[in-house]
């Protein structure tokens, strides 16, 4: 998980861009005029952006080796890398005679009766849906002779073969604005207009809003005596494509580049309400933003049955790789946890 902290936002008064604005000016007027809500003017940069997770062209054929098992990493439901039943000395040497065999977690593999599962004619090994259940242990048995004259060689090599998903991330702010009275119905109607209105802002980015904490606490400040602000903690998360309002079919589709876009729409919101604020004469409404208490936080998350493990999945250190047998990861954590009496890979439950 990488934090970054949102500096405090600049005051001043400054003139207000309809060009390109996604929530107009009347729809602020109307928030601020129903709600009279300060907030900031402007929040940091995210510090980097998610890295995709899919392999690269390198992987897409994968050798063996006689000494340890070589690992491969397919993403779930789609096709695997071509694994060679080959080391890489033999790659590209002649082979007299080869034959091929293979075996799996559930026994020999034949193409003929396994329609996920397929046998190249050179005998790699092929899986056209990865499942989670083919995660395992493969072994490849190969004959051959190197010469007409020689005897036949045999080789058994072993692939260690695991299901990986994207990882599960958002967005995580908070904000503290000072409130009316921790009892007053103001405060519950200004937290659900906010999210209304944040939603609605997001709608086209198939991104969801989640409110995930609301507290109203009593403050005791330096020369102003008791006051009453409300914390704010809410998620901005990116939705399956095919769950939004709209379908989505090009490059600018993938979360990461839609968790973007709504971060920027959020802090281009926020710095709207400031500057259209910023030119009101009256004094401050009794909810109002307090300036630099905005934080933003973006959160890797792997879904239950999979964790991220530099030390254990080096080639694939991004990515959330289904539990081993002796692992498990009940939640949305990052980790798979140890659980000696786990047989199964992608355990979510230590029985």
């Amino acid at each position: 998980m990488e934090a970054s902290a949102l500096g405090p936002a600049r005051r001043g008064r400054r003139r207000t861009r309809a060009a390109g604005s996604l929530l107009s000016r009347a729809a602020i007027l109307l928030f601020i005029s129903a709600f009279l809500v300060r907030v900031p003017s402007s929040v940091g940069h995210l510090v980097r952006l998610p890295r995709g997770f899919r392999l690269t062209k390198d992987s897409v054929k994968i050798v063996g080796s006689t000494h340890f098992p070589v690992k491969v990493y397919v993403m779930l439901h789609q096709k695997s890398p071509h694994v060679l039943c080959v080391t890489q000395r033999l790659r590209n040497a002649e082979l007299i005679d080869p034959s091929f065999q293979w075996h799996g977690p559930k026994g020999k593999i034949v193409s003929v009766e396994n329609r996920t599962a397929q046998i190249t004619s050179t005998g790699s090994l092929v899986f056209q849906n990865f499942e989670e259940s083919m995660s395992g242990i493969y072994t490849c048995f190969l004959e051959y002779k190197p010469t007409v004259e020689e005897i036949v060689k045999r080789l058994q090599l072993k692939y260690a073969i695991y299901a990986y998903r994207e990882p599960h991330y958002y967005y995580q702010f908070t904000a503290r604005y000072h409130a009316a009275p921790c009892n007053s119905i103001y405060n519950i109607s200004f937290e659900k207009k906010l999210i209304q209105i944040l939603s609605k802002l997001l709608l086209d980015l198939s991104c969801e809003i989640s409110l995930l904490k609301s507290e109203c606490h009593h403050i005791k400040m330096q020369r102003a005596g008791l006051q009453n602000e409300l914390f704010f903690t809410f998620s901005v998360s990116s939705l399956d494509t095919e769950k939004g309002p709209r379908p989505c079919t090009d490059h600018n589709c993938e979360p990461s580049k839609r968790l973007f876009k709504a971060k920027n729409l959020i802090e281009r919101f926020f710095n709207q309400q400031v500057e259209i604020l910023g030119r009101r004469a009256e004094r401050l409404p009794e909810i109002y933003y307090i300036e630099g208490t905005l934080q933003m936080v973006w959160i890797n998350r792997c879904f239950p049955g999979y964790g991220m493990n530099v030390q254990q999945h080096p080639k694939c250190p991004e990515c959330c790789v289904i539990c081993s047998p002796g692992s498990y990861n009940p939640r949305d954590g990052i980790h798979c946890l140890q659980c000696n009496s786990s047989l199964v890979y992608g355990a979510k439950t230590c029985l």
